[in-house]
């Protein structure tokens, strides 16, 4: 069992506010350390503190410049390694490369089980991360891996905050996420409807549309649910077509806020009322932006997993009510 004055927060350049929050949470301070470039875009990293024989945990999501924040996560890791750290767990809220995680068509490299790899070798003892595109993830790893899920947190915020929810429909913009909302549909004992996106014709640059397959949304309150927003293309299609197909109104909750594009002026112009998501990946610079954005907070259900890993407890109590309790805190 470890003592409580052994955990150890350290954070990179990736989503400090988050490491904080938590930090806070917990009621310990975080571990002075500074992460910077050489003029010829080497990372240096400088611990401050002693982390001898303690519990750290390395908060670096997987966001912005992915791989500098990769990067510096590895070399946190393997700092702390030399410097004879008892337990090294990575806090990867968002984990990077989750997308590549099968080889889908030829020569497709599988980035995912690189950076499993990656970690591993550093000197990683544990990972702790969030909503993985694909759970199979886990397995790249030979360590033991926390997949936490939003899932409890969404819907707290849909039973809290969006009216009329139990004549609503959960809906998922792929059948890849069908499980997701399925789960979801029967936890609140609601409908779920998918949506299917196709080319009109063969060729890669023939206009995409969406057809409903599953389900029927008209004069429904649709709650749109899928794991990570990028561009944003596939909100605008699906957003477009709960629309048409007659939904009295359209709230869209997506787990990794990525919003990558160059101008996201355009998802405040969308028929959706508003658009959720968590801060595994920081949301100030998005904010201002996207009117109808709002942020939940994952702080509290991160804190809790770092508390009961180092107590040596189980943290399956995270994945039920306890979490979505938890999320009363929007951004």
């Amino acid at each position: 069992m470890y003592h409580n004055n052994s955990i150890r927060i350290l954070t990179g350049n990736s989503h400090p506010e988050l490491a904080l929050a938590v930090a806070e949470r917990l009621n310990v301070p975080t571990v002075p350390c500074t992460v910077k470039k050489f003029s010829n875009g080497e990372i240096n990293v400088k611990i401050s503190e002693s982390v001898r024989d303690e519990d750290v945990f390395i908060i670096q999501s997987g966001c912005d410049d992915v791989n500098d924040n990769l990067m510096e996560l590895l070399i946190l890791i393997s700092a702390c390694k030399t410097a004879s750290a008892r337990r090294i767990t990575a806090v990867i809220p968002c984990f990077p490369y989750a997308r590549m995680d099968k080889k889908d068509k030829s020569r497709a490299p599988i980035t995912a089980k690189l950076v499993a790899n990656m970690l591993t070798v550093a000197g990683c003892d544990h990972v702790i991360t969030m909503d993985l595109h694909a759970s199979q993830i886990q397995g790249f790893f030979d360590i033991p891996v926390d997949n936490l899920w939003s899932e409890p947190l969404m819907m707290g915020y849909i039973k809290r905050s969006i009216p009329g929810w139990e004549d609503g429909i959960v809906v998922s913009p792929d059948a890849g996420g069908a499980k997701r909302v399925t789960a979801m549909a029967d936890k609140l004992n609601i409908e779920f409807a998918i949506v299917h996106r196709k080319r009109d014709g063969k060729s890669l640059t023939a206009p995409e549309r969406m057809e409903l397959l599953v389900g029927d949304v008209k004069d429904k309150v649709a709650i749109l649910v899928d794991d990570m927003i990028d561009s944003g293309s596939t909100l605008a299609l699906a957003a477009r077509t709960l629309y048409e197909n007659g939904a009295k109104s359209v709230h869209a909750l997506i787990s990794h806020g990525l919003l990558s594009g160059s101008n996201l002026s355009f998802i405040d112009e969308l028929p959706i009322h508003e658009l959720v998501v968590t801060n595994t990946i920081p949301q100030n610079k998005h904010q201002e932006s996207v009117t109808k954005l709002k942020t939940i907070d994952i702080s509290p259900t991160i804190a809790e997993s770092i508390r009961r890993t180092h107590n040596g407890e189980s943290i399956s109590l995270l994945f039920g009510e306890w979490a979505e309790t938890s999320g009363m805190h929007v951004l």
